[in-house]
């Protein structure tokens, strides 16, 4: 089964027709990472209801892809070219849930009045 070291979104959107090659050299160039270090790659198209996931074990390659049929998924805004995420936040993200709302402190959330 898929138990990857740790999960990474790609901010930027990609097309998703693309296979696992292309993919494989997105997280290269584009993420600056090493895609045979175990981590699970998660990226996303323009209009954000579909994903892939792509990650390397020692037998080969797992690509998964998940399309939601109503809204879209809660990606992160940022200049980096990658985000880090828990298991439990990426198992939010793919059930189409707002997982950074989930995930906030909450000594940092505003109290209530």
């Amino acid at each position: 089964m898929l138990s990857p070291t740790g999960w990474w979104l790609a901010l930027e959107p990609v097309d998703l027709r693309c296979g696992i090659d292309r993919l494989l050299g997105t997280i290269g160039t584009g993420l600056g990472q090493d895609a045979r270090a175990g981590g699970a790659y998660v990226f996303r198209n323009r209009s954000g209801n579909r994903i892939k996931v792509v990650c390397m074990d020692a037998q080969g390659v797992w690509l998964c892809v998940r399309r939601l049929h109503e809204g879209s998924f809660h990606w992160p805004r940022s200049g980096e070219a990658a985000w880090s995420l828990t298991r439990e936040q990426f198992a939010w993200l793919a059930a189409g849930v707002d997982w950074q709302r989930l995930s906030r402190d909450v000594r940092t959330l505003p109290k209530i009045v």
